[in-house]
C-alpha cells in the first residue's frame, strides 16, 4: 500500500468509473479527497459517505462545471481551504460524441474539447502554484488509446486526447525541477457501467448477440479481446503517486490490451 497520509488529491469526473477507483485507491492509501462530477446528489452523497467510512479519510464534493476555467480554479482553491493543500490532480472528467465531421454539430465539438481537454489546462494551472511552494506533486491525466491512434467519427475525442498528451509533455518539461510528475494513462476500452449500460443498445441496433458486440465491437480493437478495468487503471495511478515513480514523467502510459502496439 502506497502512503498518502495527509495528501490530498483532487479527482475530476470522479463520481462514477475510472474517477471514482481512482479516487477510493488514494482514499485507501491514506490520501483526502476531493470528487466532482456529475450524478444524482444522492448517489453522489453515498460514495463520498462510503470513502470517508472504509478509509478514514476526509471526502468532499465540488459540483464545479469543468468547462468553465472559473469554476475550476474555485475547485482547487475549495480542496485548499478545506484540507490545505492539493497534492495530487488527476484530470479525468470527459465526454464523447460520435458523428462524421460533415455532421459534427459545433457545440458538440467544443463541448468535448472543453471538458476532455481545456479543463486539465485550467486545473494544473490553478494547482501548480501550492504544489510548487511545497515542492511535491503529481499530476494524472486520463488520456486514450486516442491519444495515439484515431477512430472514424470521433473527431473531437481525437484531437483532445491528442491535446492531452502534448499538454502533459510540456508541463512535465516545465516542472521537471520541482519535484512534480506528470503523466498520462491512455486506457483502451475500459469496463464501466455505461459500457454495460450500452451493450442492449447496440445489440439491437445491429442484430448481433452479446458476444458478438463485446467482441466484434467493443473490443475489435484490443488484440487481448478483455476490457480495461477501472481497478487496473487507479493501481497505475496510485503508483505514479509513489517515490518508485518519482523518475516518470512526461510519459503517456498505454493500458490497452495491446490496441497501439499495432
Amino acid at each position: 500500500m502506497r502512503n498518502l497520509n495527509g495528501k490530498t488529491a483532487v479527482v475530476t469526473g470522479s463520481t462514477s468509473g475510472i474517477g471514482l477507483a481512482c479516487a477510493r485507491a488514494f482514499a485507501g492509501a491514506g490520501a483526502n479527497i476531493v470528487l466532482n462530477g456529475m450524478g444524482p446528489h444522492a448517489d453522489i452523497e453515498n460514495e463520498r459517505i462510503r470513502i470517508e467510512r472504509d478509509f478514514a479519510v476526509g471526502a468532499i464534493y465540488s459540483p464545479a462545471d469543468m468547462s468553465k476555467a472559473g469554476e475550476v480554479a474555485e475547485l482547487v482553491a475549495l480542496a485548499e481551504r478545506s484540507f490545505g493543500s492539493v497534492d495530487i490532480l488527476v484530470n479525468n472528467a470527459g465526454i464523447q460524441h460520435v458523428s462524421p465531421i460533415e455532421d459534427f454539430p459545433a457545440e458538440k465539438w467544443d463541448a468535448v474539447i472543453a471538458i476532455n481537454l481545456s479543463a486539465a489546462f485550467y486545473a494544473i494551472r490553478a494547482a501548480v502554484p501550492g504544489m510548487k511552494k511545497r515542492g511535491w506533486g503529481r499530476i494524472i491525466n486520463t488520456a486514450s488509446a486516442h491519444s495515439i491512434v484515431a477512430s472514424p467519427f470521433k473527431s473531437a475525442y481525437v484531437a483532445a486526447k491528442h491535446g492531452v498528451a502534448g499538454l502533459t509533455k510540456t508541463v512535465a518539461l516545465e516542472l521537471a525541477r520541482s519535484k512534480i510528475t506528470c503523466n498520462c494513462i491512455s486506457p483502451g476500452y475500459v469496463w464501466t457501467p455505461l459500457v454495460e449500460k450500452q451493450i442492449p443498445n447496440t445489440m439491437a441496433a445491429r442484430r448481433m448477440r452479446r458476444d458478438e458486440v463485446i467482441n466484434d465491437v467493443l473490443l475489435a480493437a484490443q488484440p487481448t479481446k478483455e476490457f480495461v478495468t477501472v481497478e487496473q487503471v487507479a493501481s497505475l495511478a496510485l503508483f505514479l503517486c509513489s517515490d518508485e515513480a518519482a523518475q516518470i514523467t512526461g510519459a503517456n502510459l498505454s493500458m490497452d490490451g495491446g490496441w497501439t502496439a499495432a
